[in-house]
């Protein structure tokens, strides 16, 4: 506090001058003597306390404070006038409680200062509060609380995850972020943490982009790493906040993980049904050379030599070699008519079209077993499998295929095949004690066997399922819907 002048006229122009300054104040001023009686207050005091000035003026300034508080304040009034400062003011600060005329109460900011005029002693002298409503700015921040529980409740209830970086600090997650990246606490973490590697530099680059004031929203695609140590796949989306530094980031990420490895798979299937298409292409000409050369070498030659006899016979024909010949004869009849059975068979056996599935699946284990030298049990039901002639065709193909399987790979000595009805399914199993099948076996390059044996399943509405069963061996097992009743036929061509 400035010294008190000597010239008198100058003090009395000060104590205007000062008076003037504590009437225009914006904040409240209240003046108090040393038994805490007001002595002054300013127009924004009057109207902070909703008062009249004829009112309080020589009352006790607790009349300002709710009767709860009076006691504390009196004690805390006496320490402040016995705390020996006497060269300079002293400033206390702290929250209180004002009590309006109208009996309101609310917060109060108020900074206190002792002031000594010359020639008092130290328990002398006045007392001056300036004094805050803090109503509006506890209102403020309660409103700025409310906004933000109802920011945070707006957020978590968003399916994709959406979390704030201040620079590279994440200050605001949701649920839904939370979920994408599993367990352990993401706020307060640097966004590279959550990261693969792999992605820093693409998105340190991108986050640059739109802290420097870039329009629009930054997209790519990158990978987080979860604390388990999973993968997945997120599209993030990237937008500066405004502020007064351009230090904020709102990102939205967007997991991708089971699109893209659905879009893999798609796209590694549609590539095994180019070269399944492609397989089936070579094998159809494969059988139309097999069958020329088979019709060629054993039917053509056949027939060949029975022309020459029958032309021999002609020019003899009361040679005295017509009886060997004519056996000769009727025994290359009887084969060409079984070869051209055979041929017959394996393009189609006419039994599966006259009695059935299960006549021609234990015709079709006789024939392997001879061919294989294995030993091939089958085990039926009792009854023909309710099915239409595309599924018998389908299962048909797919015994025969799994037992070509066993003869090319598994190395076996014995096969098992059971064909029974269970439930609403039709279930096959092929069973051999081989060696087995390794991993991915339907997704082997060149494995078109088993892809063409899935194919046939899933377009019956059924699956293909294959494993080593314990004890050793391989087991390809189907599934297949039975009809219900009334059901159209399954569109499935016979090949």
């Amino acid at each position: 506090m400035n010294k008190a002048s000597s010239n008198p006229l100058e003090a009395d122009d000060i104590h205007q001058a000062n008076e003037r300054a504590v009437q225009a104040s914006v904040e409240a001023i209240v003046t108090v003597d040393a038994e805490q009686r007001i002595v002054m207050l300013n127009p924004a005091a009057l109207r902070m306390f909703g008062c009249q000035a004829d009112d309080v003026l020589g009352q006790p300034l607790s009349v300002f404070i709710p009767e709860r508080y009076r006691e504390a304040h009196a004690e805390h009034v006496t320490r402040f006038q016995t705390s020996g400062e006497t060269d300079r003011p002293k400033g206390v600060r702290g929250c209180l409680v004002g009590l309006r005329a109208d009996g309101v109460e609310f917060p109060v900011a108020a900074t206190l200062t002792r002031v000594l005029t010359s020639g008092q002693d130290r328990s002398r002298g006045f007392s001056t509060a300036v004094l805050r409503d803090l109503s509006r700015e506890q209102a403020l921040e309660h409103d700025i609380e409310s906004l933000r529980d109802h920011f945070q409740r707006l957020f978590d209830v968003a399916p994709i995850a959406i979390w704030v970086t201040e620079r590279d600090r994440i200050v605001f997650c949701n649920r839904a972020c939370q979920d994408l990246l599993g367990s352990g606490p993401v706020m307060g973490r640097s966004l590279y943490e959550l990261l693969h590697p792999a992605s820093h530099e693409a998105v340190r680059e991108q986050l640059t982009r739109a802290l420097e004031g870039g329009p629009g929203v930054y997209m790519l695609q990158e990978r987080l790493l979860r604390p388990d140590g999973g993968l997945r796949e997120v599209e993030i989306a990237i937008a500066a906040l405004p502020g007064p530094n351009r230090s904020t980031v709102q990102m939205v990420l967007n997991d991708i993980t089971r699109r893209e490895q659905e879009r893999k798979l798609l796209q590694s299937s549609r590539q095994e049904l180019r070269r399944l298409s492609a397989s089936m292409v070579d094998a159809r000409e494969d059988e139309r050379k097999r069958i020329a050369r088979e019709l060629h070498d054993e039917l053509g030659q056949r027939l060949s030599a029975l022309k020459m006899d029958l032309a021999d016979c002609a020019k003899e024909p009361n040679s005295t070699h017509d009886a060997p010949r004519r056996d000769r004869m009727l025994e290359m009849l009887d084969d060409t008519v079984a070869a051209v059975r055979r041929i017959a068979a394996d393009l189609r056996p006419l039994m599966l079209d006259d009695l059935g599935l299960n006549a021609a699946v234990e015709w079709l284990a006789r024939e392997s077993a001879r061919r294989l030298g294995v030993e091939v049990t089958v085990r039926l039901d009792e009854h023909e499998p309710p099915i239409d002639h595309r599924a018998t065709t389908a299962m048909y193909r797919m015994v025969q295929e799994a037992l070509t399987n066993v003869a090319r790979h598994a190395h076996a000595t014995d096969v098992r095949i059971e064909l029974r009805v269970q439930g609403q399914e039709l279930v096959l199993t092929v069973q051999d004690n081989g060696r087995g099948f390794p991993s991915g076996a339907t997704r082997k390059e060149g494995s078109f066997g088993l892809m063409g044996m899935r194919e046939r399943a899933y377009l019956l509405g059924g699956e293909l399922l294959i494993d080593n069963p314990p004890g050793g061996g391989g087991r390809i097992t189907v599934r297949l819907p039975l009809p219900a009743a009334g059901d159209p036929p399954t569109p499935l061509e016979t090949p």
